[in-house]
């Protein structure tokens, strides 16, 4: 019986070992180009953070000199110095952020976006920085009499919603036998309702609140709280972990010195703010 060569089992351990030298080197390097690629080195090298938002009281609107302010605009502007970098905002139609954001207009949407499984198909999501929630406003004209969320789920009901909002899916899911119409912004689905073309909008808050503040001879809040709860994250580009787990980090940091917290309060729980827009 012959025996086995001795220096064969040396050679398949030799090559064994030339194969997971190569596989380290390669993640090695596929890491390192990742890194090169990622979004947030991009931002290091460009300088400046291009954020991208549409406008949403008090989410981020134009004060009277034609800045932008708004509680998203705070938190940009936060994380572009705490980046060290200037901050670019790229004001963008809702329904096109998405598509943006992809195309690479911008690095980042800062926006009052909420978390929803179809948008994380397209995008990546941070942790949530904040929650907001749907509420109605409505024609005291029209549904001056409705009082309750079930009060508006009828076939003979209008509502005025901003369309790629997701007060779009809370119409659907909690007032499905209503009529929806659609409109580019929020002010036009208030004036639908003002001109008595409709009966309420659902928003996310504290824009219906506010509306009822404005126009409390036409407009009411038939439901006293929103009747649901959203997480609202940032949304960046797939296949960038590096940038992701640093917002990560940086929304836990901000977050636990209170920060958010107090200037989520001053816009949503003061109206000191609201001579600079009107």
């Amino acid at each position: 019986m012959r025996k086995s060569t001795p220096f064969i089992p040396l050679l398949v351990s030799a090559a064994l070992l030339a194969l997971l030298l190569a596989a380290t080197t390669a993640s090695a390097a596929t890491r390192a180009d990742l890194a090169r690629e990622s979004t947030l080195e991009q931002v290091l090298q460009r300088g400046v953070l291009r954020v991208g938002f549409s406008t949403f009281v008090p989410w981020a609107m134009q004060d009277k000199k034609g800045e932008f302010v708004g509680f998203e605009i705070d938190v940009a502007r936060r994380l572009a110095q705490d980046m060290g970098v200037k901050i670019q905002f790229e004001p963008t139609q809702w329904s096109g952020i998405i598509p943006a954001l992809l195309s690479g207009k911008f690095d980042i949407i800062i926006g009052g976006m909420s978390i929803q499984p179809q948008r994380g198909l397209k995008v990546n999501f941070t942790i949530p920085y904040e929650y907001s929630g749907m509420s109605l406003v409505a024609s005291k004209k029209l549904a001056g009499k409705l009082k309750t969320l079930e009060d508006f789920n009828q076939p003979n009901i209008i509502l005025a919603i901003r369309q790629g909002t997701s007060a779009v899916e809370a119409a659907r899911k909690h007032l499905p036998k209503a009529q929806v119409k659609y409109f580019d912004n929020e002010a036009q689905t208030i004036q639908e309702v003002l001109n008595g073309r409709a009966h309420a909008v659902v928003a996310s808050e504290p824009f219906p609140a506010f509306q009822a503040l404005r126009s409390p001879d036409k407009l009411f809040l038939p439901v006293a709280k929103a009747f649901t709860r959203e997480p609202i994250a940032f949304a960046v580009r797939k296949g960038d972990p590096d940038f992701l787990n640093f917002l990560d980090g940086w929304i836990r940091v901000v977050g636990d010195e209170g920060w958010l917290t107090e200037r989520h309060d001053y816009w949503f729980r003061t109206n000191a703010w609201k001579g600079m827009v009107e």
